[in-house]
């Protein structure tokens, strides 16, 4: 394992880009084609300092590895602290990855503020990374609330005609859920004398305050999942967005939330999580049929993939919360590739919207005459969201529901509805889309993708056959941390006070 301090190098070195375009002088013209470049270098080369961490990556521990710690504030007990398991190494991988994604969508679709707007990806990209690394949680409340400001702004300065109103709902939304998550590291640190979240997580909270703190992260988190009913900021932040803050939204920031589950609610307070189980079921079940036949209704083709990701993670917080390895593996799975597969459709809409400036599904039809490069990418990412056997789709939403149906065969059976239902409204979209006469002139004369988009879209169908395909190879690293998991939530259902998860 390197010696090096390769988890500050992951987090910091869009740090050094943004450094690099600050001090661009020239005129507008240059000052983008530069900052564009330099966007993307730093990104590419944090990217590939990402997978040294998984070639290094020890797959038989469920230790946190390549750990940093340093004394920040050593009379409140409070340090940087950094640390990858498991569970967090591909998080990492799937933020390093999208952002260079990210800066080659914008390549020709951004044309103001270019230089500011890289700079706002970057930063976001440091964010991302030392949430996902952070092992205090003063370090974790500070990026995990970090996410915000760039994502604000992108919505907010690069979005559509709405962007005021959707930036401020979703900063609101999100904000509101955070500060009651503060609240609970407050009570951690009172009960516990420190911030250090490897020691919170072997600590054992009374009953009482687990519940309360379970309660408090809960609202955090369900907010970023997000669960229904507070999904309702994630519709209008999609579709105001640019092409790339859908892609980052949809690929990452979304998984903040089921992070959040799986790295704090389920170890450090399970018999909390054991009682609330059920509320959890029923809500998602709820977000899966519900946002499924919403998603049936919408003429707004980002309106209608923002849906689908909402029920889409709804089979993430059913795997979590069955506290089985099969259901957490499979939630595991889900948000990797629905974090691949959902930023990639959103890139789709990203390609004919440049060429027609329009989101309305009525608007096109027949693209598969002059478009047949585009219909196979969007075919292969298509069914993927379906859950296609071979594709990334099926491993998740499979062992989910095997997760599920060992708890409670009724949430399997109501789960496996979204399936069908996902089905109906991406097939139904592919078709209106792909398929039929074309009857525009403006959709004849649209050009197939170019070999920008091509670079962009390639290396994505490759991820989600190869997740398709052989599993294993992300599933075997995250068994020891998930195992462990599971390990910890048996030893408190033995404990007198433990409440049983609802079995059938």
């Amino acid at each position: 394992m390197s010696h090096w301090p390769l988890l500050s190098i992951v987090t910091f070195l869009p740090i050094l880009g943004v450094a690099l375009i600050l001090i661009l002088r020239g005129d507008e013209a240059a000052t983008a084609r530069n900052a564009r470049w330099i966007a993307l270098w730093t990104s590419l080369v944090t990217m590939l300092v990402s997978f040294v961490l998984w070639a290094d990556f020890d797959t038989r521990s469920f230790d946190f590895q390549f750990v940093e710690q340093a004394v920040w504030l050593p009379g409140l007990k409070i340090a940087y602290h950094l640390g990858v398991d498991g569970i967090s190494l591909f998080f990492v991988l799937l933020s390093t990855v999208l952002t260079p994604i990210c800066v080659v969508a914008s390549w020709t679709a951004i044309t103001k503020r270019v230089k500011e707007y890289m700079i706002a990806f970057l930063v976001l990209e440091t964010m991302m990374v030392g949430m996902f690394c952070a092992l205090d949680f003063v370090i974790f409340y500070m990026f995990f609330e970090g996410v915000l400001i760039p994502m604000f702004l992108i919505i907010g300065v690069w979005g559509g005609a709405r962007r005021v109103y959707a930036a401020f709902k979703f900063f609101l939304y999100t904000l509101l859920g955070s500060v009651l998550m503060l609240l609970a590291i407050l009570a951690i640190y009172v009960n516990d004398g420190t911030t250090d979240i490897v020691t919170a997580l072997n600590h054992n909270f009374a009953p009482a305050l687990q519940t309360w703190l379970w309660l408090a992260f809960f609202a955090s988190f369900a907010v970023k999942v997000p669960m229904w009913p507070v999904h309702t900021w994630l519709p209008d932040a999609h579709v105001e967005a640019p092409t790339a803050g859908s892609v980052i939204l949809a690929g990452v920031l979304l998984k903040m939330g089921g992070y959040g589950f799986i790295r704090f609610s389920l170890p450090m307070l399970p018999d909390a999580s054991a009682m609330f189980a059920p509320l959890v079921y029923t809500l998602s079940v709820v977000a899966i049929i519900y946002t499924s036949l919403v998603a049936l209704a919408q003429e707004d083709m980002k309106k209608l993939i923002a849906y689908s990701s909402v029920a889409h993670m709804g089979f993430v917080t059913i795997g979590i919360f069955t506290g089985t390895p099969e259901g957490m593996q499979g939630a595991m799975f889900q948000m990797l590739s629905h974090g691949i597969v959902s930023a990639a459709l959103f890139l789709c809409v990203g390609v004919i919207y440049d060429r027609l400036h329009t989101r309305e599904i009525a608007r096109y039809g027949g693209l598969v005459h002059n478009m047949p490069k585009y219909a196979l990418a969007f075919m292969v990412f298509m069914l993927a969201s379906v859950g296609l056997p071979g594709t990334s789709g099926f491993i998740g939403e499979f062992l989910a529901l095997v997760g599920a149906f060992k708890i409670n065969t009724w949430v399997a059976f109501l789960a496996t509805t979204g399936m069908i239902l996902s089905a109906i409204y991406m097939l139904y979209l592919y078709r209106r889309l792909i398929f039929g006469v074309i009857t525009r002139d403006d959709v004849r004369s649209m050009l197939d993708l170019n070999w920008r988009e091509v670079v962009v879209f390639a290396p994505m169908i490759a991820v989600v056959l190869w997740m398709g395909i052989y599993p294993s190879s992300f599933l075997h690293p995250m068994q020891p941390a998930i195992a462990h998991i599971v390990q910890h939530l048996e030893a408190a259902r033995q404990t007198p006070h433990a409440p049983a998860l609802a079995q059938r």
